[in-house]
């Protein structure tokens, strides 16, 4: 017969951490720290994916309790067949007193006498009652209270869990409603920016709290690769010079390796850019920006943030125009094959 041990302090652990969790400011009041939208943005930003982060976490930890549930069910189906199949063995009384939960033991009303009557063990009423049955039914019971017990703690810690979780869910969905109204603000600032000829401020963005040991990292954390290098078209007087990344207006950009800002401007068909200046001559462009957090001269690390992707320029919709160039001044070179001799698959 199979062991099951209890684990006592699993629920009240798992609890105490979901209060924990739980007792966290759902929307703390936001300050104005006097760095701008743009600096809003990017704390909403890091406050939906950390909330994401929590709530897929808490999604599957609520799977993987449901499944434990499901299988303490199973577990405590099969004990209780057994149960009844041993009790199959005993005769009618026994098993009345079982059904009924009486405090008389299994074997008393059968061991009083040796003299059965011919009817009773007929009946299967008197029958002696093996040792080893009462004992296994015994152990069957046994197991059946510990599983069921087992199945109701696994069943409070996922009630705990879906709770905890609709929770973020509804602090996800505040967080992307302020962060869309605050990226439709700072793309309309950054437009009327570029439309009067000036560049706005260089809000410094408080930094990655991971510092990147890497040499060469890519130019944004989560994207979706658009128009590469090389494609011909319309909105191009020859070919694509970049690789485009689509990312939502305020996305933090970063500075692909270690540089030196040579050029900070706000206008024509890159809207407001940056280049970069790293080591062997090369540059990298990062163009139809929103917001920057550099100025000219300053120099960048590897994974800095350098300023916040938007639309401005000639472009069609939020996303990072990336280049990579042999000298700051031009001649384009393809930028995957260049990332990718660098360590960076994009």
């Amino acid at each position: 017969m199979h062991s099951f041990r209890r684990r006592p302090l699993l629920l009240p652990v798992l609890l105490c951490a979901l209060a924990v969790l739980a007792a966290r400011p759902v929307d703390a009041p936001e300050e104005d720290d006097g760095s701008g939208l743009g600096a809003r943005v990017v704390r909403l930003y890091e406050d939906a994916a950390r909330t994401t982060q929590r709530y897929e976490d808490g999604r599957r930890e609520a799977e993987a309790q449901r499944a434990k549930v499901l299988e303490y069910q199973k577990q405590l189906d099969r004990q209780r067949r057994r149960t009844d199949s041993l009790h199959e063995d005993l005769g009618p009384v026994a098993r009345a007193q079982y059904r009924s939960g009486g405090e008389v033991p299994l074997t008393e009303p059968l061991v009083l006498t040796d003299d059965y009557p011919e009817p009773a063990r007929g009946q299967g009423a008197a029958a002696p009652v093996d040792p080893a049955v009462e004992k296994a039914i015994g152990e069957s019971l046994r197991a059946e209270a510990r599983l069921a017990a087992d199945a109701a703690e696994a069943q409070a810690a996922r009630q705990a869990l879906e709770e905890r979780n609709a929770r973020l869910a509804d602090r996800k969905k505040r967080i992307e409603g302020k962060l869309h109204a605050a990226r439709s603000r700072l793309e309309k600032q950054a437009e009327a920016s570029v439309a009067a000829g000036s560049c706005p401020d260089a809000v410094r963005l408080g930094q990655p709290h991971v510092r990147l040991r890497r040499s060469w990292v890519a130019p944004v954390e989560n994207y979706e690769l658009s128009a590469p290098f090389g494609r011909s078209g319309t909105r191009w007087a020859n070919r694509h010079t970049g690789q485009d990344f689509a990312v939502p207006v305020g996305t933090p950009v970063r500075s692909v390796g270690t540089g030196r800002v040579v050029k900070v401007s706000c206008g024509g068909a890159f809207g407001i850019q940056v280049v970069v200046r790293h080591t062997g001559g090369y540059a990298t462009q990062y163009a139809h920006l929103a917001a920057l957090a550099v100025g000219q001269g300053d120099r960048v690390a590897p994974g800095q943030w350098i300023g916040q992707s938007g639309s401005t320029g000639n472009s069609t919709g939020p996303h990072l125009h990336f280049e990579v160039r042999a000298t700051p001044a031009g001649s384009a070179l393809d930028p995957v094959p260049w990332l990718s001799q660098r360590g960076v698959r994009l």
